[in-house]
């Protein structure tokens, strides 16, 4: 369903297509928000397929590439992270987001990245695996740290060959898939025919191996003896006064790696029956990637999605609704964690509208009015380096996704006010030049800064025509929290507010958060500079030796992390020149 202006509003399936468009145009029971969205359609597409999978198929990938407004969407649909073993040689472990490449081994998806580097930790203890760059194995001709505590077998300089490398692969693949009792015995016996040949280093080394992975086993969540799948996922559906939530428990190799709530965006519901907000989940978190053996859920599925999702897999996934026993007993946790989240996110979203209302009412505005907030601050050391940050409040919380970063580059050094004229000027400037490449229009800019920052802004509304209202938070005397006054050039007014005034608040937290993303931008571009800068004023460093040394420790953060003795050996730096390279960058 399209609008006036081609704006995709709504993308639907149906058996019997009559049925289903008709029913949007002649019910009379329709909710506010669904006549709002039958008031916009000028023109129907359809597009006929095959089979009732292939429909489902087809409008996941609709629903991804277009994001229709009136669609049931999760915000948190991003690519979620696996761990990766490469198909190089000596395989890197790695933690990996983006699409699935052969002929690297994947395993997940993990619910965050705290789990993936969990699994990478506990893999460096056991089976020594890996998980430098390329740029800098290549490059060794020393074994580095983790070789020396024991979190590596150093691969790179021959300290193991490739057979008994790609038996540590073989064995971390095992047991990721959860096969840890096969893994455990095969130890025991290598342990012991080694020892029986008299060779006890590579005994010990077997020892050392067990006692680590037997720690690990201390410490599963799930026994994975008595689950018939080692992987698998548990999704509990709830919802309370309209709120819903998908709570997503992950299960890989047995082990309970981590957990996550969802909640899709009800704002414009189009689907009556809770259920599908299940199958909404499924499609767009299972269809197109990889998927476990099993999903158990509190909610059935249809039987065209789950031959969707049989005929991509390819094997026998499992389906289970109806449980008992231990899998129960998680299903029931995974639900009443679902219930949880939704009080706590009900909680959140009071205090933000709160906070809203009050700062609408401060700037005589409409709290509907209100919905995206920009942000601008300015970050450089003496003028040197100078960044400028774009961060953006929206939906009632912080969009890292649509945060922005400005090298500034007209300005002069440590002219703030120009700096802040030339990222209004090219943010906005492009949108008055229709380009949406870059965002929407805010609704409300927020200035970090006094009134020369906020006097600059005025002059580029002016150029540009606009008529966005503008906040400006000037730090106070003591530059401490609370203390701060409000500019408000439409009101013409400078306020200062109560410390726990909610407006106060939501400023504040949008622009410390301005400020974070600021400096932080800021700290990397300075200190890239730098060393760049620095290596450049060596005597006797020239191209090729800033090549051998970027090449040799895979960047410039590798340059300040290595020792003279480090420096020394790359060809063509001598130890009289690896101290002076040492001196310049540490000094």
């Amino acid at each position: 369903m399209l609008s006036e202006d081609g704006t995709v509003l709504y993308v639907g399936k149906a058996v019997n297509l009559k049925r289903r468009v008709s029913s949007y145009f002649q019910k009379s029971d329709l909710s506010p928000r669904i006549q709002l969205m039958v008031r916009q359609v000028i023109k129907i597409e359809t597009t006929v397929t095959r089979s009732e999978a292939e429909a489902l198929i087809l409008e996941n990938n609709f629903i991804k590439a277009l994001s229709p407004k009136y669609n049931i969407l999760f915000r948190d649909d991003k690519s979620y992270p696996y761990l990766m073993f490469s198909g190089h040689r000596y395989p890197q472990m790695a933690y990996y987001r983006g699409s699935l490449k052969k002929p690297n081994q994947y395993f997940g998806p993990y619910p965050n990245s705290y789990a993936v580097r969990d699994s990478i930790q506990i893999l460096q203890k056991v089976f020594q695996l890996r998980t430098c760059e390329d740029s800098v194995f290549e490059h060794r001709d020393r074994a580095c740290l983790l070789y020396q505590i024991h979190r590596c077998s150093g691969p790179c300089v021959g300290h193991i060959n490739e057979v008994d490398y790609h038996d540590n692969v073989r064995q971390a693949a095992a047991f990721l898939h959860g096969k840890t009792d096969e893994l455990t015995t095969t130890m025991h016996h290598k342990m012991q025919q080694a020892a029986d040949q008299l060779d006890f280093e590579t005994a010990a080394k077997y020892r050392d191996q067990l006692q680590a992975l037997g720690l690990v086993q201390s410490q599963q969540f799930i026994d994975s003896k008595n689950l018939n799948s080692n992987d698998m996922d548990i999704l509990a559906l709830a919802e309370i006064s309209e709120t819903v939530c998908i709570h997503w428990v992950s299960i890989r190799g047995g082990r309970h790696v981590g957990d996550k709530s969802f909640f899709p965006d009800t704002r414009f519901r189009v689907a009556e029956k809770l259920q599908s907000y299940g199958e909404a989940f499924v499609a767009q978190h299972y269809l197109g990637k990889k998927k476990p053996n099993a999903i158990i859920s509190n909610f059935k599925l249809p039987a065209s999605l789950q031959q969707a999702l049989l005929d991509e897999e390819g094997k026998n996934m499992q389906f289970i609704t109806n449980t008992a026993g231990e899998r129960r007993v998680w299903l029931r946790m995974a639900e009443r964690n679902a219930l949880m989240a939704i009080k706590q996110h009900q909680l959140q979203q009071h205090s933000q509208h709160q906070r809203i209302e009050a700062l609408a009412e401060l700037l005589h505005l409409d709290a509907e009015d209100i919905n995206r907030i920009e942000c601008f601050d300015i970050s450089h050391t003496q003028g040197e380096a100078t960044i400028a940050s774009c961060v953006v409040y929206e939906d009632e919380a912080m969009q890292p996704s649509k945060y922005r970063r400005f090298n500034i580059t007209t300005a002069k050094p440590g002219d703030d006010y120009a700096a802040m004229r030339e990222v209004l000027t090219r943010r906005y400037g492009r949108l008055a030049d229709n380009d949406d490449s870059i965002g929407a229009w805010p609704d409300l800019v927020l200035i970090d800064g006094g009134k020369g920052q906020v006097h600059m802004a005025l002059d580029v509304w002016q150029e540009l025509g606009l008529h966005i209202p503008i906040v400006g938070i000037a730090k106070g005397p003591e530059r401490k929290p609370g203390l701060e006054d409000l500019i408000i050039p439409h009101l013409q007014e400078t306020i200062h507010l109560a410390p726990h005034n909610p407006a106060l608040h939501l400023l504040q937290t949008v622009r410390d958060e301005s400020h974070r993303f600021a400096i932080t931008g800021h700290r990397q571009k300075r200190a890239k500079a730098r060393v760049t800068s620095s290596l450049n004023d060596i005597p006797g460093v020239g191209a090729k030796r800033r090549q051998a040394l970027l090449m040799r420790f895979g960047g410039l953060r590798g340059i300040q992390a290595a020792s003279v003795e480090d420096l020394s050996q790359v060809d063509g730096i001598s130890p009289t020149l690896a101290e002076k390279i040492y001196d310049v960058l540490h000094h």
